[in-house]
């Protein structure tokens, strides 16, 4: 974290940060607590892949991509995956807006990130 934090702007790193708790805490709780988490998932999703599964599945991705941003490798690559993650969230769960909106500011945030990180793929 340390090399990171000399290698990021400040604002860099707290969108990294910023971004990382959100996908850290929703894979984490949705592994512990797997019965609250399941209900957002689209429907469409067990068409192809049981619902469980996919949970277990995005869980792991979220976990992965949360600890990318924190540990700040890859960070233009982490960001563009969590914009879009972030975009499919609200595109597949446009029916739950209510709960999603925060979604686009995360989403902004992500874009900001983005554009914020060396033109390598750092």
């Amino acid at each position: 974290m340390k090399a990171y934090a000399h290698k990021a702007q400040p604002p860099a790193l707290i969108l990294s940060l910023g971004l990382a708790f959100v996908f850290l805490y929703a894979g984490i709780a949705s592994l512990l607590n797997p019965l609250l988490w399941v209900g957002y998932l689209p429907q469409f999703m067990g068409n192809f892949i049981a619902l469980d599964v996919a949970l277990k599945f995005i869980a792991v991705y979220e976990i992965v991509l949360g600890l990318l941003l924190v540990s700040g490798k890859f960070r233009k690559v982490a960001a563009a995956l969590s914009a879009l993650t972030l975009a499919g969230i609200i595109v597949s769960s446009l029916n739950q807006f209510v709960i999603t909106f925060r979604d686009v500011g995360l989403l902004l945030m992500a874009v900001a990130l983005f554009f914020m990180s060396a033109r390598r793929l750092d």
